[in-house]
């Protein structure tokens, strides 16, 4: 295979290669007695969403605080009782669950709750539902759109330590675990066990399962095996009354009445806490090759895509893109070396299936003829695991180089394919010389394109710019303004670019329907005009 790219002098292989710790127990009642409330920290809480134009500057600021009950002494002394050493109030420790991964949002809780099984979290929430106190489920907390943290002093509860593995099925294939199971962690030990988990993200290593079904993560793998609408078969859901509803079927057919588990797949945490999750999983591919391309056009790409889709058919799992711009950042601020010649364009193509010879044969015979079509003017193979690595972390870490070029504006979009990268370019032409990179990144096998922004520090004068001019174009080609990232504070009131008033309408009704008090994660995924 590797002879195909020894006919053009271009074309060259060399590469290079290149749990969080638990938190001790607290005495919440001294800690309480000790400290007062700080509304200061409320304060600075509000300034950061708000801004400083106040409540109008941004659709995405946060709106007024409601009129939730505030943690008392008996609240803490019943928390302290139901999860023993683990209701953490020390603020050096709530610290980290208040403020996202962005660190662009920052809430002001005082309590975080660590439960372990279905049973504290049915106690927790029933509590909090009878005492009128709001409540923002955590999982490992690496979302985009402010959905993860507090927006004030919303009691966090995180799934950290609901990391259990309940049942695995080698036949079937059908893993059933807590909520707080990190993605890697359930990636190892199905690996383990000749399977893999039906999606990969670059926060593997940080996102939690439950996470990842509330916020209908799709990530790396969904070209191959579909959304977690497909994948999830069952559900654990605690209610906000603390009603347990258990949906954790591992049958892959039940057309027994309504499926509930889909209302709560990328709910993002606002009409249940997710406690258990079963999820059918692939059987592990014995052959895998990854291949990294240059090419100069866009409509290069989109034609690789095409001649990929009809000649690799069902070996191909993933299709990625990412732009000139993207292997800058990556050079620049990761010192992580182009494995081929500068490109306009790079693509990651990866295969998987159950026999090499028939694999190798099909991918040889695709880059042959994007070779002699003139698709591609240069590539690299991979077919050893550390070198698969190598040419996926130039994908995977486009984002942790986006960090250190100051701060980002990120926006995940779902696109007709050929419109996917005419908004990058749009979005250059419109900002001009006030952003410092614009970039463009993402799922090309699912129309899905991450279009980042960056200056040198926060301006919200740039961001008056870039929104609502992105949510516009994106809606003038029947786009959806969130692709896999939810809606979280950050975008609840852009909803309207994507979805109809009516469908919001009912949206609100089952959220009170769940949730009458609105105590689950309020001020997030739903507008602030709906009542």
């Amino acid at each position: 295979m590797l002879g195909v790219f020894q006919t053009s002098q271009k074309l060259r292989t060399s590469l290079r290669l290149l749990s969080r710790a638990g938190l001790p127990p607290v005495d919440l009642q001294v800690q309480l007695l000790l400290r007062g409330r700080s509304p200061q920290s409320a304060t600075f809480s509000r300034e950061l969403h708000l801004g400083p134009d106040g409540p109008a500057s941004s659709p995405a600021a946060a709106p007024r605080r409601l009129p939730f009950s505030r943690v008392t002494v008996e609240d803490l002394t019943f928390f302290g009782k139901t999860l023993p050493g683990r209701a953490i109030t020390d603020p050096d420790l709530v610290q980290s669950s208040n403020e996202d991964w962005l660190k662009s949002v920052r809430g002001s809780s005082e309590v975080l709750l660590r439960p372990q099984t279905t049973q504290e979290v049915s106690q927790i929430l029933s509590y909090c539902h009878s005492r009128n106190l709001a409540v923002n489920s955590q999982g490992g907390n690496t979302g985009l759109v402010g959905g993860s943290v507090p927006v004030y002093d919303e009691i966090i509860l995180s799934t950290s330590l609901m990391n259990s593995i309940l049942s695995f099925d080698k036949i079937s294939g059908i893993l059933t675990c807590q909520a707080g199971c990190v993605l890697e962690n359930l990636s190892l030990y199905l690996e383990e066990r000749d399977y893999i988990m039906p999606l990969d993200l670059g926060a593997k290593g940080s996102c939690q399962i439950g996470g990842n079904v509330a916020t209908n993560a799709g990530g790396l793998r969904l070209l191959r095996y579909g959304s977690l609408h497909g994948t999830v078969l069952g559900l654990e859901v605690v209610l906000a009354d603390g009603r347990v509803l258990d949906c954790l079927s591992t049958l892959r057919k039940d057309n027994t009445g309504y499926d509930l588990k889909q209302l709560f797949i990328g709910s993002e945490g606002t009409l249940g806490v997710i406690t258990a999750v079963s999820i059918l999983c692939p059987r592990k591919p014995k052959s895998v090759n990854v291949v990294f391309l240059g090419c100069e056009t866009f409509d290069q790409l989109l034609k690789t895509f095409q001649l990929c889709k009809g000649m690799l058919g069902e070996i191909l799992s993933a299709f990625e893109f990412l732009d000139s711009e993207c292997m800058r950042l990556l050079n620049t601020h990761l010192k992580l070396a182009n494995p081929i010649s500068d490109c306009p364009f790079y693509i990651v193509i990866e295969t998987s299936g159950s026999d090499s010879d028939h694999d190798s044969q099909k991918l040889h015979n695709f880059l042959e003829e994007a070779m002699t079509s003139l698709l591609v003017t240069d590539g690299t193979v991979a077919t050893e695991e550390s070198k698969i690595k190598t040419l996926w972390s130039m994908r995977e870490r486009v984002t942790e180089a986006l960090t250190h070029d100051g701060f980002t504006y990120k926006y995940d979009i779902s696109l007709p394919v050929e419109r996917i990268y005419q908004l990058v370019t749009d979005m250059r032409e419109h900002l001009g010389k006030r952003a410092r990179s614009v970039v463009g990144y993402g799922h090309v096998g699912d129309g899905n394109l991450h279009l980042n922004v960056t200056s040198p520090a926060k301006d919200p004068a740039l961001l008056a710019s870039i929104e609502p001019f992105i949510y516009e174009w994106t809606a003038k080609f029947q786009g959806s303004i969130s692709a896999e990232h939810g809606l979280g504070l950050k975008k609840r009131n852009y909803i309207y670019y994507s979805k109809s008033r009516p469908a919001v309408a009912v949206m609100g009704k089952m959220k009170t329907l769940l949730d009458p008090k609105g105590i689950l994660n309020p001020y997030k995924t739903l507008p602030d005009d709906l009542k």
